[in-house]
């Protein structure tokens, strides 16, 4: 909230920029309410988790609604270079600090939003942990979703071709401790985004080339390769919330390659999240320093003699 209002006055005042400050406003008040009362009661901690799944179903909607926010300012004054920046490094951090957020949310309505603790349909998971994160039952769970969707679309979809490769314990199922629902996320916006590339890239064939991915689990990492894929920010920053990584590799004329990189060892799956203090106040309010390499539009038409000196 305090870094919200570091953003251009024009951007502040757009209805759905005003909208998200408005619930972020409400959860605060909501949750200090709580504050003073105890923690051992039974009725509060009832209440409790109440609002907090009241909370978490009023932010459903923040990234498509600061989505409007930004399109209504750029419609309304347009983008300069610096701005564009701001904006984009504020929704990098906003972004990975509300999915950390909802992971607290979600992990305490879970585990305390009922009276049975333990969720038939996962019973080992630990909230919405799982111990045991079969990879690669969740892209494939992934893929048949987004097939669903393709063969509704496009009458037909391509299929899938998965390579395994445990390194860590040779023909074991992949397992790591995980959020299924993160990296099911991650999976199904690129599984969609292949999808489309394509059957619109290959519109003309009755047969479709498959979408191929690897999958690797290694001591410390695991990977998992998909071609033909167009990633979305947003799958990159639940790659990265717990230290892993999205990466795309474009070659012309072939297509892309995606690439999800988690950590295997739960010890090093530690939250990474936006830190608010003066260095992000300068990164806002100070006017960026000249670039330090060159332009190729600016260069001067002859470069002959600088480069002979």
């Amino acid at each position: 909230m305090k870094e919200i209002s570091l953003l251009p006055d024009n951007l502040l005042k757009t209805p759905s920029v005003q909208l998200v400050q408005s619930w972020y406003v409400q959860s605060l008040q909501e949750i200090l309410d709580f504050k003073d009362k105890s923690a051992e009661d039974s009725e509060v901690i009832h209440r409790f988790t109440d609002t907090v799944i009241t909370i978490r179903n009023r932010h459903n909607d923040v990234i498509p609604t600061m989505a409007q926010g930004v399109i209504e300012y750029k419609e309304s004054f347009g983008v300069d270079p610096v701005t564009c920046q701001n904006v984009q490094y504020f929704l990098d951090r906003f972004y990975m600090s509300r999915i950390s957020i909802r992971m607290l949310l979600n992990q305490h309505s879970l585990l305390f939003g009922g009276k049975i603790k333990v969720n038939p349909a996962h019973p080992k998971h630990i909230g919405s942990i799982n111990p045991n994160c079969n990879i690669v039952e969740v892209i494939k769970d992934g893929y048949e979703n987004a097939k669903r969707l393709c063969d509704l679309y496009y009458m037909s979809s391509p299929e899938l071709v998965l390579e395994e490769l445990n390194a860590k314990s040779s023909g074991q199922p992949m397992q790591v401790v995980y959020v299924p629902s993160h990296l099911y996320h991650m999976v199904f916006e690129l599984f969609k985004n292949a999808m489309r590339a394509t059957m619109e890239r290959y519109t003309d064939r009755s047969v479709y080339p498959p979408i191929q991915v690897h999958v690797t689990l290694g001591n410390e990492d695991l990977t998992v390769k998909a071609g033909f894929g167009y990633g979305l920010p947003i799958s990159r920053l639940y790659a990265q919330y717990f230290q892993g990584d999205l990466k795309l590799y474009s070659l012309e004329g072939y297509g892309t390659d995606a690439v999800i990189y988690i950590k295997a060892l739960s010890t090093e799956s530690i939250e990474r999240l936006p830190v608010y203090n003066k260095s992000v106040w300068k990164h806002y309010v100070e006017n960026h320093e000249a670039d330090d390499w060159c332009v190729p539009s600016s260069e001067p038409k002859d470069m002959t003699t600088f480069r002979s000196i």
